[in-house]
């Protein structure tokens, strides 16, 4: 049988998300990317030989796209200069322009789109810190590779060092190519447009984005193929591990408002002494109580009502 919502999840789901609880969130993931990135860019000379043995590698699988790729790229400037804008600035437009597309319009989907792509994000984070490696463009020139970003500086932004602004590529780790996220969050842009989007458009801008980012990341000399695989693994991984963490989430979540009301009810019923406990509007226990006792007795008298109680009939 098809798998239906439970009536009123959706209102649920769409009464949690805020976009002032979501933004931070998408801050301190983008936070954690760029400081990870930049805990191994110390270890050059181990970068370089990861560097190199994926090239073995590469060239033991008959693989190659790199070097033809990065020879057109460096000829011809109409495809380098595109290329380049490309690599620089694109995953920093696309991916969060889509967030806000699945935020906005399939608020449904957005939290597992959402924590695929952290996931993800924190999976490759670790192989940048435990894999440093040496992208193409920065291996010694024997090698063939032409950095076309430093070739095309005069074109845009970016300096001579990296795809950073010029005077900041310091602060860029430069030996994070393995694996490629340029990649992965291409693909993830995809798998959201030809899932979501609905038109014929979205479909081929799904399947072209991912595709023409893999072409990019090698012809600029930025990253291998394996790069781009490896990328592609990591979604994969993150994919499988995000229905996990969601229901983990949600579990926490529903522990902590399972406290708070019992939190909320015992501070709305102070103790006074000795377990005993007041009610609104007493001021000793069992006030209320008291007097609601006194005034149904018969032959109470006015002084035992108080002194506002009105004079007996004559």
């Amino acid at each position: 049988m098809p798998q239906t919502d439970t009536p009123g999840t959706e209102v649920t789901q769409r009464a949690r998300l805020r976009w002032w609880t979501e933004l931070p969130l998408i801050l301190l993931v983008y936070g954690c990317y760029s400081a990870g990135r930049l805990l191994a860019r110390g270890d050059v000379s181990g970068a370089v030989d990861h560097g190199l043995a994926i090239l073995r590698l590469e060239k033991a699988l008959y693989l190659n796209a790199e070097h033809p790729l990065n020879r057109l790229f460096t000829h011809e400037p109409w495809l380098g200069i595109p290329a380049d804008f490309w690599y620089a600035s694109l995953h920093y437009v696309v991916t969060p322009a889509v967030l806000v597309w699945l935020f906005r319009t399939r608020t449904e989907h957005y939290r597992q789109a959402r924590t695929w792509l952290m996931a993800s994000t924190f999976i490759g984070l670790i192989g940048f810190t435990l894999l440093p490696t040496c992208p193409p463009r920065l291996l010694s020139p024997g090698y063939g590779f032409v950095d076309t970003m430093a070739h095309y500086s005069s074109y845009g932004w970016w300096g001579g060092e990296a795809s950073a602004p010029r005077g900041m590529g310091g602060m860029t780790n430069q030996y994070a190519a393995m694996p490629s996220l340029h990649v992965g969050w291409a693909l993830w842009c995809g798998v959201m447009l030809w899932r979501y989007g609905g038109t014929r458009l979205t479909r081929i801008l799904a399947v072209a984005y991912p595709l023409l980012t893999a072409v990019v990341v090698m012809g600029t000399a930025n990253h291998y193929s394996l790069d781009a695989v490896a990328g592609v693994a990591v979604m994969g991984v993150g994919l499988l591990l995000a229905p996990r963490l969601t229901r983990a989430t949600d579990l926490l979540r529903a522990r902590f408002a399972a406290r708070a009301p019992r939190a909320a009810a015992a501070a709305g019923s102070p103790i006074v002494s000795g377990g005993c406990q007041t009610s609104a509007g007493e001021r000793i226990p069992r006030q209320r109580e008291s007097q609601l006792a006194s005034a149904a007795e018969p032959d109470a008298s006015p002084r035992d009502a108080g002194e506002g109680a009105p004079a007996a009939a004559r």
